[in-house]
């Protein structure tokens, strides 16, 4: 998958990450990826459901993926355990 197929979510405001879905739609790609961890993940469901619901019915979800990420905190040993979820969305016909 290349770069624009992967929406990482984050600090933005919601619409910035559903524009950027729709964006790459657009730009041609038939399938693309929505990632968050930790809190952002109701940010990322949010997206999803107002980019099938009010911007792109043709689009389903194909995948979603859960798990648990572990990150290293810098100038420690510690890890810290954070959630994570992909959500592959797919574009069922063209315009």
């Amino acid at each position: 998958m290349s770069s624009d197929s992967e929406i990482l979510v984050g600090r933005k405001p919601q619409m910035s990450y559903v524009l950027a879905c729709i964006t790459a739609f657009h730009k041609g790609i038939d399938e693309i990826i929505v990632k968050a961890r930790g809190r952002s993940i109701s940010k990322a469901v949010d997206v999803v459901q107002m980019v099938r619901r009010k911007f792109m019915p043709d689009v389903v979800i194909k995948d979603i993926t859960i798990g648990t990420d572990e990150i290293k905190l810098e100038g420690t040993q510690e890890v810290k355990r954070v959630s994570s979820i992909s959500i592959v969305l797919k574009r069922t016909r063209k315009r």
